[in-house]
Parts: C-alpha cells; sequence; structure tokens
C-alpha cells in the first residue's frame, strides 16, 4: 500500500477567516454528535435538551446545527462564539477523510489561509483525527 501525500505532515494553523464555516453552500450541514450537543449546551449554560430544541433539526435521523437563516448561528464578526466547544466536524476541519486527497486539499488551500501556515502537524496526528471524524460520523 503506498504512503499519502501528506505522510511528512502538513503546516497548517487556523487563521480564524471563517471560511471554513461558509464554504458548504446551501447543501450542507453542521452534523451533530450527542456529545457535540451536550459541549455546545455546556458553553452556552443551558439544558442539552434545551440546546438541541433551541439550535437543532434533524435530517434522515441526524441532528444538525438549525441554520437556515444564517451560514452558522455561532459566527459572530466572522469568528466563532463557541471555538473552545465546536462540534467534531468543526474540530476536525480541514482534516476530513474527503479533503486528504491531493487534488482535493489543493482546492482546499485555494480558500483556506491556514494551509501552509504555522507548524507541522505530524502525519501520526492527521490519522488521528481523521479517526476522530470517521469515529463521529459513525456516532449521527
Amino acid at each position: 500500500m503506498s504512503k499519502p501525500w501528506w505522510e511528512q505532515g502538513i503546516r497548517f494553523a487556523c487563521q480564524g477567516s471563517g471560511k471554513c464555516c461558509v464554504s458548504r453552500g446551501d447543501y450542507g450541514y453542521v452534523y451533530l454528535t450527542l456529545p457535540d450537543r451536550r459541549r455546545l449546551a455546556a458553553a452556552l449554560g443551558i439544558p442539552t435538551r434545551e440546546f438541541t430544541r433551541q439550535y437543532c433539526a434533524k435530517t434522515e435521523g441526524c441532528f444538525h446545527l438549525d441554520n437556515r437563516e444564517v451560514e452558522c448561528m455561532f459566527r459572530e464578526h466572522g469568528r466563532c462564539s463557541v471555538y473552545e466547544a465546536r462540534p467534531t466536524q468543526c474540530r476536525t476541519w480541514p482534516f476530513w477523510p474527503e479533503n486528504m486527497k491531493a487534488k482535493a486539499w489543493t482546492a482546499v488551500a485555494e480558500y483556506c489561509p491556514g494551509v501552509g501556515k504555522g507548524h507541522t502537524v505530524p502525519a501520526e496526528t492527521i490519522v488521528e483525527i481523521l479517526r476522530e471524524q470517521r469515529r463521529s460520523t459513525e456516532q449521527l
């Protein structure tokens, strides 16, 4: 089996541009696992049930942020207001399985200013992030 193109790691440091928050267009959702909903509810100081009722919708059996009016209700002044509690889908960006193909990464790099910045994220860390993203998807 051949090694991934990113076997030497990838330089990445979030620049806080918020471009990843708005890159999915009209069809995308920020999916939420139960731990995601609990973490966000705690950050907002409300019960998980209230968070779910107030901020979530359910499509095909999966909870997601209900962002009908805006790209993300937690994006304020171009930044994430719940950054420390953000959902797994957001925390694992840009290291999603579909982005880790060389051609896809090139497209990500075109609009994400964090690509090529900061320290090198080692391949081992990328593998762990990919695993976290997959586990999260399985929990939906």
